[in-house]
């Protein structure tokens, strides 16, 4: 079997639960063709990059999937016929992740994420960054006039 990662966007005015009862819908599907849902994780209501359907928002939920590709298409075929799915990928990958995807991880204010990895240049240190290779140009171009 294969994995597979399905991302699905469901309409703004369901609820929450709405949306969850979706994603178990689509795991019965999967079982019932042989697949089985590794992980699930609903993403919650985000906004949309552009208006589907009206639909300026949209509930987001990943689920992780093992199953054989007559599965998959199965899932797809029912989430077209769903009028509640707006949108849904389904990605072929080699291995499925075990750690929480990048929606999922919660960012402190300081920039670090839980791991306490630096997201990049912030505050102070993107100025004395900044101001460090401002200095270095105006050095640069002093001696090129002489």
């Amino acid at each position: 079997m294969s994995y597979y990662e399905c991302v699905f966007v469901a309409r703004q005015d369901l609820l929450q639960t709405q949306a969850e009862a979706l994603a178990e819908t689509y795991e019965k599907v999967l079982s019932e063709n042989g697949g089985k849902v590794v992980s699930k994780e609903y993403w919650g209501l985000k906004n949309l990059a552009y208006p589907i359907k009206k639909n300026k928002r949209g509930h987001y939920t990943l689920l992780n999937v093992e199953a054989p590709a007559a599965a998959i298409q199965e899932m797809e075929r029912q989430m077209r016929f769903n009028e509640d799915v707006i949108r849904y990928l389904s990605i072929k990958v080699d291995e499925l992740e075990q750690l929480p995807t990048i929606m999922m991880r919660q960012q402190d204010r300081d920039g670090t994420d839980r791991e306490g990895s630096s997201r990049g240049f912030q505050g102070k240190e993107r100025r004395e960054r900044y101001n460090s290779s401002e200095t270095e140009l105006g050095n640069e171009d002093s001696h090129a006039s002489e």
